[in-house]
């Protein structure tokens, strides 16, 4: 059930639910096949993001947000028809070259969890290769996410970034405590798997 977008982005602050990776990707999974906003929390932080200022629940601290679907670019103006279960999915299954997410974590803790970038086939487009296994667990094990059903996601998503602190999130968050750090992080994966190819 759509609700407004002050409802929502309480939902998303004061969740009712408020799942891990296992039930989100279950097959009796809770998060409904609706579009919407989802709001990712973290007990245990990337090394070096930044928390203070952060929305906290319980000991996880909220640092990344996004939606599904994205904002309609087309003349039509017509959404696409995915759903808050299928990205939150894709977050917690796929690998970083289709999400966000994914890349940033992985550009963190590229140390801490062994993880050397690679193309993903013929693609310009990096992955973590055998380190997304490592990566997946260490989500399982550190993050959980809640969300909130609405039409157009986007409008949610542009009132909760400007007023939250989400370290994680680049988009729309240029003037961000983080932003800086976490470019260079991506970038430096980047020049790695550059350098390495060489």
């Amino acid at each position: 059930m759509e609700v407004g977008v002050e409802t929502a982005i309480r939902e998303l602050l004061e969740p009712k639910l408020f799942v891990s990776r296992p039930e989100a990707i279950s097959r009796t999974s809770p998060v409904p096949k609706a579009p919407g906003v989802y709001a990712w929390y973290f007990n245990e932080p990337p090394p070096g993001v930044p928390t203070g200022g952060a929305h906290r629940l319980d000991g996880w601290f909220l640092l990344y947000a996004g939606i599904s679907p994205r904002k309609p670019r087309s003349v039509d103006g017509r959404a696409s028809s995915g759903t808050i279960r299928k990205r939150i999915r894709d977050h917690y299954k796929r690998d970083s070259s289709s999400s966000t997410l994914r890349m940033s974590l992985g550009s963190l803790l590229q140390r801490e969890l062994r993880l050397v970038p690679q193309a993903r086939g013929k693609s310009t487009r990096l992955t973590f290769g055998a380190g997304e296994d490592r990566l997946s667990e260490w989500m399982a094990a550190h993050t959980k996410v809640s969300w909130a059903e609405h039409a157009k996601p986007w409008i949610v998503e542009e009132t909760l970034i400007s007023s939250v602190p989400l370290s994680l999130n680049l988009a729309q968050n240029p003037t961000g405590e983080f932003y800086a750090q976490l470019k260079a992080a991506r970038a430096a994966v980047r020049n790695r798997y550059t350098e390495a190819s060489v």
